[in-house]
């Protein structure tokens, strides 16, 4: 792929989070810990929506520093917290990079 090019994007997605979600291969990365911390979003909160919530692809973005795709799903939690989590894939699997509650 050239310099220029945008990796394609992730086909079934929702399914593949599921996936690595139920295997366990997922990571936080250091920006994700601070701000679940900052915003008192707790792991199970955020694993629910990973798992019940849709994919908000208008909210999608190509990262060019690191030539990848971030994927916005957004759903409720079991308390009715409408939050956004956005995720990346690499070879270890699964990247956890931000999670944001959405304001009513």
């Amino acid at each position: 792929m050239n310099m220029s090019e945008k990796a394609p994007k992730v086909e079934k997605l929702m399914e593949l989070i599921a996936t690595h979600v139920e295997l366990g291969r997922y990571l936080d990365t250091r920006h994700a810990l601070g701000r679940l911390d900052e915003r008192k979003i707790t792991r199970p909160e955020l694993l629910y929506v990973l798992k019940n919530g849709h994919h908000e692809k208008r909210k999608d973005r190509f990262d060019e520093f690191h030539k990848t795709w971030n994927y916005a799903v957004r759903g409720k939690t079991v308390d009715k917290r409408d939050l956004r989590v956005i995720v990346s894939f690499d070879p270890a699997g699964m990247l956890i990079i931000t999670a944001i509650e959405i304001e009513r």
